[in-house]
């Protein structure tokens, strides 16, 4: 699926453009709202609506803009700086098949690599270019639709929808719909898809509110004031409505930025052949809290292909900033940076930030966990403590799978909290990979433990402990009772006696880093200092 190459991109002015495509089973049209100063340097497609207008017919660009200016829809995309996407079946209305929103999704992405509302996907490995989607956050899709469109959506979407999903198969309920002027009775299977019902008969809107959880009843769209009123807060994720935090009711201010850096010799990434390149970040904090002197700060790093945006909130990275007197800044696109390039954002955000130097703490998840790593080996001496999850390279190689530029740290013990998922298909624990041993093997060194790690990876059969090898010097198990899981934690002390390290696993937990693992690293972690 997908465009084998970008559309014609046409330019509308103030941020506008505008472009289509012809996907054989329907036809795209598609403007692109982007107004935003951070654009490209900060993702917010996570946060964005994936607005889907099921068009009556086949629209031309001006009467797509049009309606679009006229509804509202524009507006609440420029908010987001994204898109408004217009779908039109093959064949129209009174043949469109059961799959057009199959089809319309699985030719929909959200990723790190984007321009003009397109996304392109690229292999962080190989380096190669694939095909071309529509930019839109599938867990956030809000289809409307009026009269035979409508009536579409009413027949076919108010019920589970399978497709694919952000990772592979997966369900694609929409998050919400708007119906106006149906002429069918919609066909509900399940109550937690959000409507709203605009110029329909009695009998329709009766039954809406009978047969679904959340109903906002109009006589007349005003797309702006129903999104911003009930739309929203919603959001479906792996087939679960969630509602989205209210930033505002916990007292957090979220803010984006940027700082522009140069460009050191290892990088590896997009900007490797520039003299410097900018970082993008989103900070998050109490209000209030900046009122201090001093700060604790925590970077926080994304996985690959994900966003500042998306770790915050799906891990719920914006939960301890809420709760706790701390300072998270969720670094945008990290993989496009080095180590060194991060000490010196870093060092940047303390001049925009009351930042306390010997309070400064890291977090990442897979790819992001790497980057901790590579902290871990070439800069230790800034952290009091880090926490990276989920991920393990070779010992000395960083995250673009090459050996570290600098000797890497044999003596600067830094307070680790390393945790993976019991069943992740990916090499995270000592059990699964060579590797994941030795980087058990060189924490235990450079942190100095009073246990040795007297294991070897080839007689896992003897192994006491049969994930890592060995038990800790304390065992503490806490049940994940979102999850129903249990995190098991395995602390180890150092040489001065104080348990510094702790390596943990999650039961019923593959590739993923939840809520319940971050506020655990943030409580272990947040003890510490550096003088």
């Amino acid at each position: 699926m997908g465009m084998k190459e970008m559309p014609l991109i046409k330019e509308l002015g103030e941020g506008r453009k505008f472009w289509e495509n012809d996907f054989g089973p329907f036809k795209a049209k598609v403007l692109v709202e982007t107004p935003n100063k951070l654009e490209g340097v900060v993702n917010f497609g996570y946060k964005a609506p994936y607005l889907l207008v099921f068009s009556e017919k086949d629209l031309t660009q001006e009467e797509a803009v049009n309606f679009s200016d006229s509804m509202g829809f524009s507006k609440i995309a420029r908010d987001y700086s994204s898109s408004v996407v217009f779908i039109y079946p093959e064949n129209g209305w009174d043949d469109a098949p059961e799959s057009l929103f199959r089809d319309v999704i699985a030719n929909s992405r959200i990723h790190q690599y984007y321009k003009d509302g397109v996304v392109t996907s690229k292999d962080r490995f190989t380096g190669q270019w694939g095909d071309c989607f529509i930019r839109g956050a599938i867990f956030r899709t809000c289809v409307y639709g009026r009269g035979k469109a409508a009536d579409h959506i009413a027949r076919y979407l108010l019920k589970t929808y399978e497709g694919e999903f952000l990772w592979g198969p997966g369900e694609i309920t929409p998050a919400s719909v708007v119906l106006e002027n149906l002429s069918v009775m919609p066909d509900i299977g399940r109550r937690d898809i959000p409507v709203v019902s605009v110029g329909n008969s009695d009998e329709i809107n009766a039954y809406l509110k009978k047969q679904c959880d959340d109903v906002l009843i109009k006589s007349e769209l005003n797309f702006e004031n129903d999104f911003y009123s009930f739309l929203v807060k919603f959001k479906r994720w792996c087939g679960n409505q969630e509602i989205n935090p209210d930033l505002n009711s916990m007292n957090l201010i979220e803010e984006p930025g940027y700082v522009e850096v140069k460009t050191s010799p290892d990088n590896c990434g997009d900007d490797k052949d520039t003299t410097s390149h900018k970082i993008g970040y989103v900070a998050y904090y109490r209000k209030g809290l900046l009122d201090n002197p001093k700060v604790p700060f925590l970077l926080v790093f994304h996985g690959g292909g994900d966003s500042a945006f998306y770790i915050m909130y799906e891990s719920r990275w914006v939960d301890v900033a809420s709760q706790n007197d701390v300072l998270i800044v969720s670094v945008e696109n990290h993989l496009n940076s080095t180590a060194t390039e991060t000490i010196e954002l870093l060092e940047d955000l303390k001049k925009i930030y009351p930042v306390d130097g010997s309070r400064v703490y890291a977090s990442g998840f897979s790819m992001g966990g790497c980057k901790c790593w590579d902290l871990y080996q070439e800069y230790p001496q800034y952290f009091a403590a880090l926490a990276p999850n989920d991920a393990t390279f070779e010992v000395g190689d960083n995250v673009y799978g090459k050996k570290a530029p600098v000797e890497i740290n044999k003596n600067v013990s830094v307070p680790i909290f390393y945790t993976g998922g019991e069943i992740t298909p990916l090499p995270e624990l000592p059990f699964q990979e060579h590797k994941c041993w030795d980087r058990t093997r060189y924490v235990f060194e450079v942190n100095r433990l009073k246990t040795p790690y007297n294991v070897t990876f080839e007689d896992q059969s003897s192994w006491k402990n049969k994930i890592w090898g060995i038990d800790g010097d304390k065992i503490e198990k806490i049940e994940d009772k979102s999850r129903d899981s249990v995190l098991t934690l395995n602390y180890f002390e150092n040489e001065d006696g104080v348990y510094s390290t702790v390596f943990g696993s999650i039961s019923g937990q593959g590739h993923e880093c939840r809520a319940h693992t971050c506020a655990q690293a943030w409580k272990f972690i947040s003890q510490f200092s550096r003088k």
